[in-house]
C-alpha cells in the first residue's frame, strides 16, 4: 500500500500537536521536579550543607541534587545563586557541576524506555485514586508520578506528530542534507538554547531518530551540541551577578565545550557509532533511543573522568576569561540569599533564615554601640551605627519581600511555619535597630550639650542596659542554635521580669529626684527616653525568643 502523501495543509496540525506534546513534556518535567523537591526538601538542604573540598564527593553531591531536581540547568542556576550569595565557593561548585551533568543522564535514560499509553494511563489513575486515601504519608509522591506520566504522554504526542513528516520530501531532504558534524552540533546547541532544556530538545530528537528521519551518527553530533546548548540557562542566570558567580556558568560551558570537542574528534576518526550500536544490541537490539541514551551517559561520564583531575585548571581558566569586577563586597546586600534560590523553596527558606540571623547580629551590634556612645561619645562608632541602621532597613525590606514570595510556594508544613515566624522576627529585629538609633540620638544630645548624670543614675542605666544585653544575647542564641530551648526560654523570661522590675524602680527613683530638685528637666527627658528604649528592646528580644519557641514546638508536633 503506497505511503500517504504529506500536504502543506497538514503542517499547522503537526506543529500544534508537536507544541502540545512539548508543553505537556515540560509540564511533566516541572511537576516531577517540584514533587521531588517537596518530598526531599530536607535532604536537599542537608546535601547542600555537606559540600566538601573532596572532588569525588562534590561529583556525587551534584549527581544526587540533579536527580532530585531533574535538571542539570536548574542545579547550575542554583549554584550561580549560592556563589553569588557567598554561601559557596567557586572551587566547591566545579565538582558539583560535573556531577550534575551525570545526573541528567537518568532523565534521558528514562525517556528511552518504551511504555504503552494504556500502561501509563492506568498506572497514573491508580496512583491518583488510591494512594492518597490509603497512604497519607506518601501523598508527596503523587506529583512525581503524575509528572512522569505527563512526561511520557508528551513524548508520545511529539512522536505521533512527527510521523506524517516521514512522507514530506522537503523535510526528509533537509534532514538528509545534514551530513556535516559541525552543522549537526550547531543545530543541537541552537535548539536546546532556544528551548532552554536539554531534556526537552533530546525528547524531540528521540522520535526523529526512532522514525528513521535522522541516522544515529548524526544523532550523536546533535546530542553533543545539545550539551552545549543547555548552558544558556546558567549564562542567562548569571547576568547582573558578581564575577565569581559568572565563573560558575563559565565552568559549566567549558566542561561541555571541551567534552564536545573531544567527542566530535573521536566520533570522526573512530567508529564510535558502530561500537555503541553493538553494545546496546546486546541487551536491547534495534532501540535507537537507548543508543542515544547510552551515548549521553558515556559523554558525561568520560568527560567527567577526564576533567575531574583538572578542576583547578578549569577554575583558573574561568578566572582568566571572567575578570574581577573590582567591586568589593558591600553590606548593603543579601549575603546568604540569592533570587535564584527561589527555584528550590526549601533551600530558599533556610537561607532567608540565615539572613534573618545576620540581621539579628547587626541589630545587637548596633545596640552595644549605642550604649557605648552614651557612656563615652565616639564619632566612628556613631557613624558605623547609622550605616548599619540603613543596612537593617534594607534587609527588612528585602527579606520581607522574599518571605512573601516563598510563603506562596509549595513548602512543607514545617517550612511554612518557619517562614511565618520569620515575618515576626524580622520586624522585632528591625525595631531593635530603631530603638538603638533613638539611644544614639539621646547620647549625641548628651554629648553636644555636655549633660552630666549622677553616678547613681549612670549606675542604674548600666545595670538596666546590661540586663537588656543579656536578654538580646539569649534571644539571638535561641534563634540561631535552638538548643536547650526550654532552659534558654526560661532564662529569657526571668531576665524580662528583672528588666520590667528594674525599669519600674528606676522610673520611681527619677520621680523622687525630680521632687527633690536633684534632676533638671533636660536630664530627666534624656533619662526617661533611655529607659523607655531599653525596656522596649527587651520586649522585642522576648518576642524573638517566644516566636522561635512557638515554631519549634509546632514543628515538633508536626514531625
Amino acid at each position: 500500500m503506497p505511503a500517504e502523501v504529506f500536504t502543506l495543509s497538514q503542517l499547522p496540525t503537526v506543529i500544534l500537536q508537536l507544541l502540545a506534546g512539548l508543553g505537556l513534556f515540560l509540564f511533566g518535567m516541572n511537576t516531577m521536579s517540584e514533587g521531588l523537591e517537596r518530598v526531599a526538601g530536607k535532604q536537599l538542604k542537608s546535601l547542600l550543607g555537606a559540600v566538601t573540598k573532596n572532588r569525588a564527593m562534590q561529583v556525587v553531591l551534584g549527581f544526587i541534587i540533579t536527580v532530585l531536581m531533574q535538571s542539570s540547568s536548574a542545579t547550575t542556576v542554583m549554584l550561580v545563586g549560592f556563589v553569588n550569595a557567598g554561601v559557596m565557593q567557586l572551587s566547591q561548585a566545579v565538582g558539583i557541576i560535573m556531577g550534575a551533568n551525570i545526573g541528567t543522564t537518568l532523565t534521558v535514560l528514562m525517556m528511552s524506555i518504551d511504555l504503552p499509553f494504556e500502561f501509563i494511563f492506568c498506572f497514573m489513575g491508580c496512583v491518583l485514586l488510591f494512594l492518597p486515601a490509603k497512604f497519607k504519608k506518601l501523598k508527596g509522591v503523587v506529583p512525581v508520578i503524575f509528572g512522569v506520566g505527563a512526561l511520557f504522554i508528551g513524548m508520545m504526542f511529539m512522536s505521533d506528530a512527527m510521523k506524517p513528516l516521514r512522507n514530506w520530501e522537503v523535510f526528509t531532504n533537509a534532514l538528509a542534507a545534514v551530513k556535516n558534524p559541525l552543522v549537526a552540533v550547531l543545530i543541537g546547541a541552537g535548539i536546546t538554547a532556544l528551548i532552554q532544556s536539554s531534556a526537552a530538545s533530546i525528547a524531540i530528537l528521540l522520535p526523529l531518530a526512532q522514525l528513521g528521519l535522522i541516522d544515529f551518527q548524526m544523532c550523536m553530533f546533535i546530542l553533543f551540541g545539545q550539551n552545549i546548548g543547555t548552558c544558556i540557562t546558567a549564562v542567562l542566570a548569571c547576568l547582573g551577578t558578581s564575577a565569581t558567580s559568572k565563573r560558575v556558568a563559565c565552568v559549566h560551558l567549558l566542561f561541555n565545550v571541551i567534552g564536545t570537542v573531544i567527542f566530535v574528534i573521536l566520533a570522526i576518526i573512530l567508529p564510535m557509532d558502530e561500537w555503541i550500536v553493538a553494545l546496546v544490541n546486546k541487551f536491547d537490539a534495534g532501540n535507537i533511543k537507548m543508543q542515544i541514551s547510552v551515548t549521553h551517559i558515556i559523554f558525561n561520564l568520560v568527560t567527567t573522568c577526564m576533567l575531574l583531575p583538572f578542576c583547578h585548571v578549569l577554575e583558573k581558566l574561568a578566572c582568566i576569561l571572567i575578570h574581577d569586577d573590582g567591586v568589593a563586597g558591600e553590606a548593603m546586600k543579601l549575603q546568604h540569599f540569592d533570587q535564584r534560590m527561589l527555584m528550590t523553596p526549601a533551600v530558599a527558606a533556610e537561607q532567608l533564615f540565615n539572613e534573618v540571623q545576620r540581621m539579628g547580629n547587626i541589630a545587637r551590634s548596633n545596640f552595644v554601640k549605642a550604649i557605648e556612645c552614651f557612656d563615652a561619645w565616639d564619632e566612628d562608632k556613631a557613624a558605623e551605627l547609622l550605616r548599619n541602621e540603613e543596612v537593617l532597613d534594607f534587609l527588612n525590606n528585602e527579606i520581607t519581600t522574599y518571605l512573601v514570595e516563598v510563603k506562596g510556594m509549595d513548602l512543607s508544613e514545617r517550612d511554612t511555619r518557619l517562614v511565618g515566624t520569620l515575618f515576626h522576627v524580622v520586624n522585632d529585629m528591625e525595631r531593635v535597630g530603631d530603638h538603638s538609633q533613638n539611644i544614639l540620638e539621646a547620647a549625641q544630645l548628651r554629648h553636644n550639650e555636655d549633660i552630666k548624670f549622677s553616678e547613681k543614675a549612670v549606675h542604674e542605666l548600666d545595670e538596666l542596659s546590661g540586663k537588656v544585653t543579656d536578654q538580646l544575647t539569649l534571644a539571638l542564641e535561641l534563634f540561631s542554635k535552638q538548643d536547650n530551648r526550654p532552659v534558654v526560654l526560661k532564662q529569657v523570661e526571668d531576665v524580662e521580669e528583672e528588666i520590667d522590675n528594674i525599669t519600674e524602680a528606676l522610673r520611681q527613683h527619677h520621680v523622687d529626684r525630680l521632687k527633690q530638685h536633684k534632676c533638671s528637666a533636660k536630664n530627666g527627658m534624656i533619662y526617661l527616653d533611655i529607659l523607655t528604649n531599653l525596656e522596649r528592646i527587651g520586649d522585642h528580644a522576648e518576642n524573638i525568643a517566644t516566636s522561635v519557641d512557638k515554631v519549634q514546638t509546632e514543628a515538633h508536633h508536626v514531625a
